[in-house]
């Protein structure tokens, strides 16, 4: 059982969701900071009023007789509890006031003015340590000033700023996020954009055309080592493509030597072995030409005239209609059209029609038909009616050296070479077999 691939993660996601996680959490660290900067230089009791107003509500009553007037409800009860040493004083704008818990002596003379007080922080007086606070609210008995202190919790305090500052972060947070996932997307488009050319370069990269290299001009400086890390190994696939094709040729070149003088020798030697050692040697030397043909394609391969496709088919088949002939087969040409000009080159482009001819030939079964068309749009087709070629064949065909019965007499370039050449003229070659023959199609 295969595993299912993975897909590349997108840069633009993990850049929009890290940044994000950044943001969020350099927000977090300034509201916290602000935070505990407010607990260390606010009043502590900012977090107890909170408490406290909202027991006020229920506490404070105005009496037409006593004027203003505290009651201890259950969650006065409750928060006095929590701070044993609370205590304020609460007075009404006309100078009502009541007092609940014990007021501090130092800020006891303050009780009379605290209707005059609308925010106040109370506290570094001599001869007290501790801290007041004064502040206002609304309650069914009116406007109501009220000036307090006890035990707090610092926790409460944080909590208190941290609740304050939500104006703050949320809409920081609801604009900042989208933002991040809107802008990155087109930030790293564009910051890639470099690599556009790249990618369109890539494909053609061929060791077998030295001097191609991918482009590092408008590259983001993070991705050039990358680039030049690729191109130092296109460089060494050029210098061994280039070893390894001096190596041919120069073998394809020495044999040529030993080939003739063995022929030359043969063809002195009596008796019925002389024309089986000449085919033989015939064919070691096609071989050996067929190699240095390969080899030479891509040298060649550059050069470009502007040829008449139709013509061209027509002199190959011609040329090799004795051949033909002389191995039991009828052999035929027409065409569609009256010309069909095409840039290419003069010595490749026949060698490979001559080379699907061959092989048809060499596989047709020495019997039936060769026909050879050109058609319409200027493609090339040649068929044969022999026994065909096995489907789990069919590819292996245009790979070097290879054949497919292994007693055959080729080399296994022909088509390899075929391949090649219908590839730098930028065509693309097909394969039609079935028990009846086959038909090879080039399509420029």
């Amino acid at each position: 059982m295969t595993m299912p691939e993975k897909s590349n993660p997108s840069l633009w996601w993990k850049l929009s969701w890290q940044l994000s996680i950044v943001l969020s959490a350099m927000i977090a660290v300034v509201i916290v900071g602000l935070c505990v900067y407010g607990v260390m230089r606010l009043s502590p009791h900012i977090g107890l009023w909170d408490d406290l107003s909202s027991t006020l509500e229920e506490s404070l009553s105005l009496d037409p007789h006593k004027g203003l007037v505290i009651t201890e409800g259950p969650a006065l009860r409750a928060l006095k509890a929590q701070n044993e040493e609370l205590w304020f004083v609460a007075s009404t704008l006309d100078g009502q006031t009541a007092s609940y818990g014990a007021v501090p002596a130092a800020y006891a003379e303050l009780s009379r003015y605290v209707h005059l007080m609308v925010d106040a922080d109370i506290r570094g007086g001599s001869g007290t340590s501790q801290v007041a606070l004064a502040e206002s609210v609304e309650t069914t008995a009116g406007t109501i000033r009220v000036m307090f202190g006890g035990t707090s919790h610092v926790s409460a305090s944080f909590l208190t700023l941290l609740a304050g500052t939500y104006p703050i972060y949320v809409p920081l947070l609801a604009f900042l996020l989208p933002a991040v996932f809107f802008s990155v997307p087109r930030i790293v488009r564009r910051a890639l954009a470099g690599l556009n050319s790249v990618v369109r370069k890539a494909p053609e990269i061929d060791p077998r055309r030295p001097g191609s290299r991918l482009p590092v001009e408008d590259v983001p400086r993070e991705v050039v080592p990358l680039i030049h890390a690729f191109n130092s190994i296109l460089e060494r696939l050029e210098e061994q493509f280039r070893a390894r094709q001096r190596f041919l040729i120069d073998a394809a070149h020495e044999l040529r030597t030993p080939i003739a003088i063995m022929q030359t020798r043969i063809e002195g030697l009596p008796g019925p072995e002389q024309e089986r050692l000449m085919g033989d040697v015939a064919r070691l030397g096609q071989t050996a030409e067929q190699l240095l043909a390969f080899e030479r394609n891509d040298q060649v391969n550059d050069r470009r005239e502007t040829l008449d496709l139709v013509e061209m088919v027509r002199m190959v088949v011609a040329d090799l209609a004795p051949l033909a002939l002389s191995a039991g087969y009828d052999i035929s040409f027409e065409t569609q059209i009256a010309q069909h000009e095409m840039q290419g080159n003069p010595i490749a482009l026949p060698r490979a029609i001559g080379n699907i001819i061959r092989n048809a030939i060499d596989h047709g079964g020495n019997r039936g038909m060769i026909h050879v068309s050109v058609l319409g749009d200027g493609e090339i087709a040649v068929s044969d009616e022999g026994p065909g070629i096995p489907e789990d064949q069919q590819e292996r065909i245009f790979e070097p050296f290879y054949r497919i019965t292994p007693r055959s007499t080729g080399a296994g370039l022909g088509l390899s070479l075929v391949k090649q050449i219908v590839a730098n003229h930028h065509g693309r070659i097909f394969l039609e077999s079935g028990a009846f023959g086959s038909t090879f199609r080039v399509r420029f």
